[in-house]
């Protein structure tokens, strides 16, 4: 569940804010009672990336990047 504040509680509370977010709370922070920000605990992104995962998987078409005649001209990319 989530907490509100409004920014001078924030501020005045900021070391508090970041323990309890650390903790897994979410804090919404408001500005004259609308929700302005939204403070929740840093997750590093997870690092199962790998360059080349695809490689062979995938095949883009001979005519992938061009454009219809006329939409190309409206757009100024062809003459």
């Amino acid at each position: 569940m989530s907490a509100i504040l409004n920014v001078t509680e924030a501020k005045a509370k900021f070391s508090e804010v970041v323990e309890r977010v650390s903790h897994g709370e979410e804090i919404i922070v408001t500005r004259m009672g609308h929700p302005v920000a939204r403070i929740t605990r840093y997750d590093p992104a997870a690092s199962n990336r790998r360059l080349g995962f695809f490689e062979g998987r995938i095949r883009l078409a001979e005519d992938f990047d061009d454009w219809p005649e006329d939409m190309a001209r409206d757009l100024g990319i062809a003459d």
